[in-house]
């Protein structure tokens, strides 16, 4: 990986790939099926961080880094990643803005959020123009690909110190009711797992989670299983 200053992109080459082994002891590597990924921080040591440990697992493939949101939305809409993970705040625009320009084109790739600053209106805001994942900065190096992993199979990871911070506590008696087996699988599905994940933990069918996550999506008035989650969290339906 060229180093580059702040502002500045730096592609990944295949010739720096690490021969670490990924979670769980299975090692992959194969082209066809590595994710994809771009990462924009402004603070050097954090991007080369990140990039470091990400850039070790057989299953991951950084074709770009960035350290400002021009050059991060330049690269997310050139390389077409599966899976960007943005700083919420960097110089000229971060994240967030970057979601609200990705949802005006093609919306492909799937946004995890990186942030030191667990405010409340910015998570919300952040969920609102779609994002599929939060991380705290200082969250351990495995969660991270955890996040990775399971956004690029198109589910929803949120820290689990990010979600206590996006419930609001005048919401405790809402609305909506969730069944207590609806709550169990977007609490689930908010920890990063699948359908058949989610079936092997609650020893139900994949179709029966299918069942209830469409249940839930109507009773929150939800178009999406990520919306699904957002809602139920911002309105203290699971915690």
């Amino acid at each position: 990986m060229t180093q580059a200053g702040d502002g500045q992109a730096r592609d990944s080459h295949g010739s720096e790939e690490s021969d670490s082994h990924t979670e769980g002891g299975v090692k992959s590597g194969d082209p066809q099926t590595r994710i994809r990924l771009v990462i924009a921080d402004d603070h050097q040591a954090i991007l080369d961080a990140v990039s470091h440990y990400a850039g070790r697992d057989d299953d991951l493939e950084i074709v770009g880094t960035a350290a400002d949101g021009p050059e991060a939305l330049r690269l997310i809409e050139e390389r077409r990643p599966d899976v960007a993970v943005i700083d919420i705040k960097m110089p000229t625009f971060g994240g967030i803005e970057i979601l609200r320009r990705l949802h005006e084109s093609d919306g492909a790739t799937a946004v995890i959020l990186y942030t030191g600053y667990p405010e409340r209106n910015l998570l919300l805001e952040s969920l609102d123009v779609g994002a599929r994942g939060f991380l705290l900065k200082e969250s351990v190096p495995l969660d991270l690909i955890r996040a990775v992993r399971a956004v690029a199979a198109g589910g929803t990871y949120i820290d689990p110190v990010l979600a206590g911070v996006i419930v609001s506590p005048e919401a405790a008696g809402n609305l909506v009711r969730l069944s207590k087996r609806e709550r169990q699988i977007l609490r689930l599905l908010a920890d990063g797992m699948r359908n058949e994940e989610v079936g092997r933990t609650l020893l139900i069918a994949p179709s029966t989670v299918a069942s209830h996550v469409q249940n839930a999506m109507t009773k929150l008035e939800a178009d999406t299983r990520t919306q699904a989650v957002a809602s139920a969290l911002r309105q203290a339906l699971i915690s």
